[in-house]
């Protein structure tokens, strides 16, 4: 399991870039956290923080799909990067925090966590954080965003670009279906809606959390973590309600509140596993007086285990 080292240690990985997204501003998100000071909050809960500064890639073309992609050369070198440095800091017994950026960079991301994973016979468990499944394939999408595809990239339906990050020859996919938690969700197409129940994807969406309440869901999207156990967590933000987090490009109403959305992250908090996040898809250019990233440090402070009381761990 991580170690009380490795929670300890963090490594701040900018991935500027809106390559995956239908609208532009993604790309300043990771700047948008720095402005908040995500660094130095982190920091004031004991935590070791080390900036790395930006990734480079490829500039945003803004052209049409092809073949049901938009952008996959550029998408692909972007994610290859992300999961060369999100890699190199694992090696390293760090906690990578990836500052995206839309969520098509999650691959890249994912992919190194879970090669990190088989390399060390742990246990993945991934909590997907989302208004959106992310499921689509090139079949599917009505876009050709691959910011809507992640998920389906990862467990082994996309193009191979994508699917082979970080695979060995007789690997077929990154993570299996199972192994994903989805929280959230209240936003997805009709074909992709199809595809997620026949690979069999566990999903919380909002009529469950306003039925059953995000502690019910976090207690069974949480279970059986245990001490092999790798927890990482992709935390787009368009999962909150725009309502208190505007700042992103593909808002949906009716997500979860603020305080949900605190219990979901301190819930995760204490079960003293999280080893690796991404934080994804804040637009600066769409919000208010950098109103989402000051809630968006807040809710990973949380992940930290910043609470109202001193608890028991």
């Amino acid at each position: 399991m991580p170690t009380t080292r490795t929670r300890s240690r963090i490594s701040l990985i900018g991935a500027p870039t809106d390559i995956g997204a239908g609208s532009r501003g993604a790309s300043m998100g990771p700047e948008a956290l720095r402005v908040a000071r995500l660094g130095a909050a982190l920091e004031s809960h004991g935590l070791e923080v080390v900036d790395r500064g930006n990734l480079s890639g490829p500039a945003n073309p803004w052209q049409p799909a092809v073949n049901g992609y938009r952008h996959l050369p550029e998408v692909t070198a972007w994610n290859l990067a992300i999961h060369n440095a999100v890699w190199a800091e694992l090696q390293q017994d760090r906690l990578p925090i990836l500052l995206g950026g839309d969520h098509s960079l999650a691959i890249g991301s994912i992919s190194a966590v879970a090669r990190h994973c088989r390399a060390t016979g742990r246990r993945l468990r991934v909590l997907w954080l989302d208004a959106h499944a992310d499921f689509n394939t090139h079949r599917l999408t009505p876009s050709g965003n691959l910011h809507g595809m992640p998920l389906a990239c990862l467990c082994g339906h996309g193009p191979a670009e994508l699917v082979r990050l970080g695979l060995a020859m007789d690997q077929q996919a990154a993570i299996a279906a199972r192994c994903v938690r989805q929280i959230g969700i209240r936003s997805v197409d009709a074909g992709e809606k199809r595809f997620v129940h026949e690979m069999g994807l566990e999903v919380f969406d909002m009529r469950f959390i306003d039925e059953h309440g995000m502690r019910h869901a976090m207690e069974l999207a949480l279970a059986t973590l245990d001490a092999q156990t790798h927890l990482h967590v992709s935390f787009d933000v368009d999962f909150l309600d725009p309502g208190i987090a505007p700042g992103v490009g593909t808002t949906v109403p009716g997500g979860p509140t603020y305080r949900e959305a605190q219990l979901c992250m301190e819930m995760i908090a204490d079960t003293g596993r999280l080893a690796s996040l991404d934080v994804m898809e804040l637009n600066p250019a769409l919000d208010h007086r950098n109103q989402t990233a000051e809630l968006a440090v807040d809710l990973i402070e949380s992940l930290f285990g910043k609470s109202t009381l001193m608890r028991q761990p």
